[in-house]
């Protein structure tokens, strides 16, 4: 019998498909269009909205002493996640491999698709593109993470966990061994990913 638990996060799923048509939709409401990575705004749009954009040399200056205060806080955290990405690429690198599990796709996670906005200056775009790097960077992690738990460890909690990954909803559910032996080092369970991996390459 399939879990409950298991058919409400498919109906999750499918919402999270409905909610990337709706982001695909953007480009008709906002006035731009994709080529490969690169972003086209339509040249009367591009027009409007430089007219948002704050001068550079306005917006060094802090509108406040907390947020002056708190840049080096911020910035300083660039150099754990840089040592962190070089671990995790690492790990990465060598052991999907023998596991059978397959890549995760940086690009996928990463995007610095802000740097396009006529509407932000040259200050911005950075920590646009820092925040791009960290956040983007984080949620690769947690793609590798997550592929590294279904494999070693595809057990739900007892109790529903404040955040989750996707592929949450196909481990097995807490308290049934039987589920759990089927789901522990299954290769199996990637056979879609190298699928979809094999279609995009033949585009």
């Amino acid at each position: 019998m399939e879990s409950k638990i298991k058919k409400i996060l498919e109906r999750i799923d499918l919402l999270n498909e409905r909610l990337k048509k709706e982001y695909s939709e953007l480009s008709e409401k906002y006035g731009f269009l994709t080529k490969q990575k690169k972003i086209i705004f339509l040249e009367r749009i591009r027009e409007r909205n430089k007219k948002f954009r704050i001068p550079a040399w306005k917006y060094a200056i802090p509108k406040s002493i907390r947020h002056f205060l708190s840049m080096p806080f911020i910035y300083m955290m660039i150099f754990p996640v840089v040592i962190l990405d070089i671990f995790i690429t690492i790990y990465h690198w060598a052991a999907f491999p023998l596991y059978g599990i397959p890549k995760v796709k940086r690009g996928e996670y990463i995007v610095y698709d802000r740097k396009f906005l006529d509407y932000l200056n040259i200050i911005q775009k950075v920590n646009c593109l820092y925040c791009s790097y960290v956040n983007g960077f984080f949620a690769y992690s947690l793609e590798i993470a997550a592929r590294t738990e279904r494999y070693w460890c595809p057990i739900k909690a007892a109790h529903k966990p404040k955040v989750y990954h996707n592929w949450y909803k196909d481990f097995s559910d807490y308290g049934n061994p039987e589920e759990w032996n089927q789901k522990f080092n299954d290769r199996k369970a990637f056979e879609k990913l190298k699928e979809i991996s094999s279609e995009e390459q033949n585009k």
